[in-house]
C-alpha cells in the first residue's frame, strides 16, 4: 500500500513508519520535517499535500497537541489551542483525505487513553480525544457506502515519553511505541471501521 503518515517524525510516528514500512510505501509528512511538509491548521497546506501525493491507499495521523493545565486557571484560549491543533487538525486531514483515497482505503487518527480515563490537568485532552472518537464513529457510517474506512488508535502513555509525560500518568502502565504501532497495522490492513483500537 501507499500510506501517507502525518507526524512521521514523532515518537509514535517513527514506530509506525518502521513497522508499516516493512511491507508498505510510507510517505512521511510533518510540519517541520519529513519528505512532505504540511500544516494541519491550514486548509491550503492540506490541499497542497494531497496534490503532491496523489491517490493513496491509507492516511494515518500520529500528530496533535493539547493543553495540559489545571481547570481552575484554564482560559478559553488555552482550551481552544487543543481544539484547533489535535482535534480540528486531524479532522481537517480526514475531510480532505476522503477525496484522495483509493477504493477500500482507510483513515486512522490518534486519540489516547485520557479519552476514557481522565487525569489531573487533562480536561482539554479528554475533551479533544472524546470528540475525535465521536467523529470517527459518525464518519464511518457515511464512508462505508463509499467503500472507505476510518478508525482511531488510543494508546496509553508511551514508554519512550515517560520522561516528559510520566508525572501526568501516575499508576498508568506505559506501552512501548512499537506495541502501539501494531494497532495502526490492524486499522490499515484490517476490516473494521468506526472503532477506537485501544493499546492500554
Amino acid at each position: 500500500m501507499k500510506i501517507l503518515l502525518v507526524g512521521a517524525s514523532g515518537t509514535l510516528g517513527q514506530a509506525v513508519a518502521r513497522h508499516l514500512g516493512q511491507n508498505h510505501e510510507i510517505l512521511a509528512a510533518g510540519r517541520r520535517s519529513g519528505a512532505l511538509r504540511v500544516d494541519l491548521a491550514d486548509d491550503d497546506s492540506v490541499a497542497a499535500l494531497f496534490a503532491q501525493t496523489g491517490p493513496v491507499d491509507a492516511v494515518i495521523s500520529t500528530t496533535g497537541n493539547v493543553h495540559f493545565g489545571p481547570l481552575q486557571t484554564m482560559t478559553a484560549a488555552q482550551f481552544n489551542s487543543g481544539l484547533q491543533d489535535k482535534l480540528l487538525g486531524q479532522v481537517r486531514l480526514a475531510l480532505a483525505a476522503q477525496h484522495h483515497l483509493t477504493p477500500g482505503g482507510s483513515i486512522t487518527l490518534t486519540t489516547g487513553i485520557i479519552s476514557a480515563q481522565p487525569i489531573r490537568d487533562g480536561v482539554n485532552a479528554t475533551a479533544v480525544n472524546q470528540a475525535l472518537e465521536g467523529f470517527v464513529r459518525a464518519a464511518a457510517l457515511e464512508l462505508l457506502p463509499r467503500g472507505l474506512r476510518i478508525n482511531a488508535v488510543s494508546p496509553n502513555v508511551l514508554a519512550e515519553s515517560l520522561a516528559s509525560y510520566g508525572p501526568y500518568f501516575p499508576g498508568f502502565e506505559a506501552v512501548p511505541a512499537q506495541r502501539a504501532a501494531l494497532a495502526f497495522q490492524r486499522a490499515v490492513e484490517g476490516i473494521q471501521s468506526g472503532e477506537t483500537l485501544t493499546v492500554w
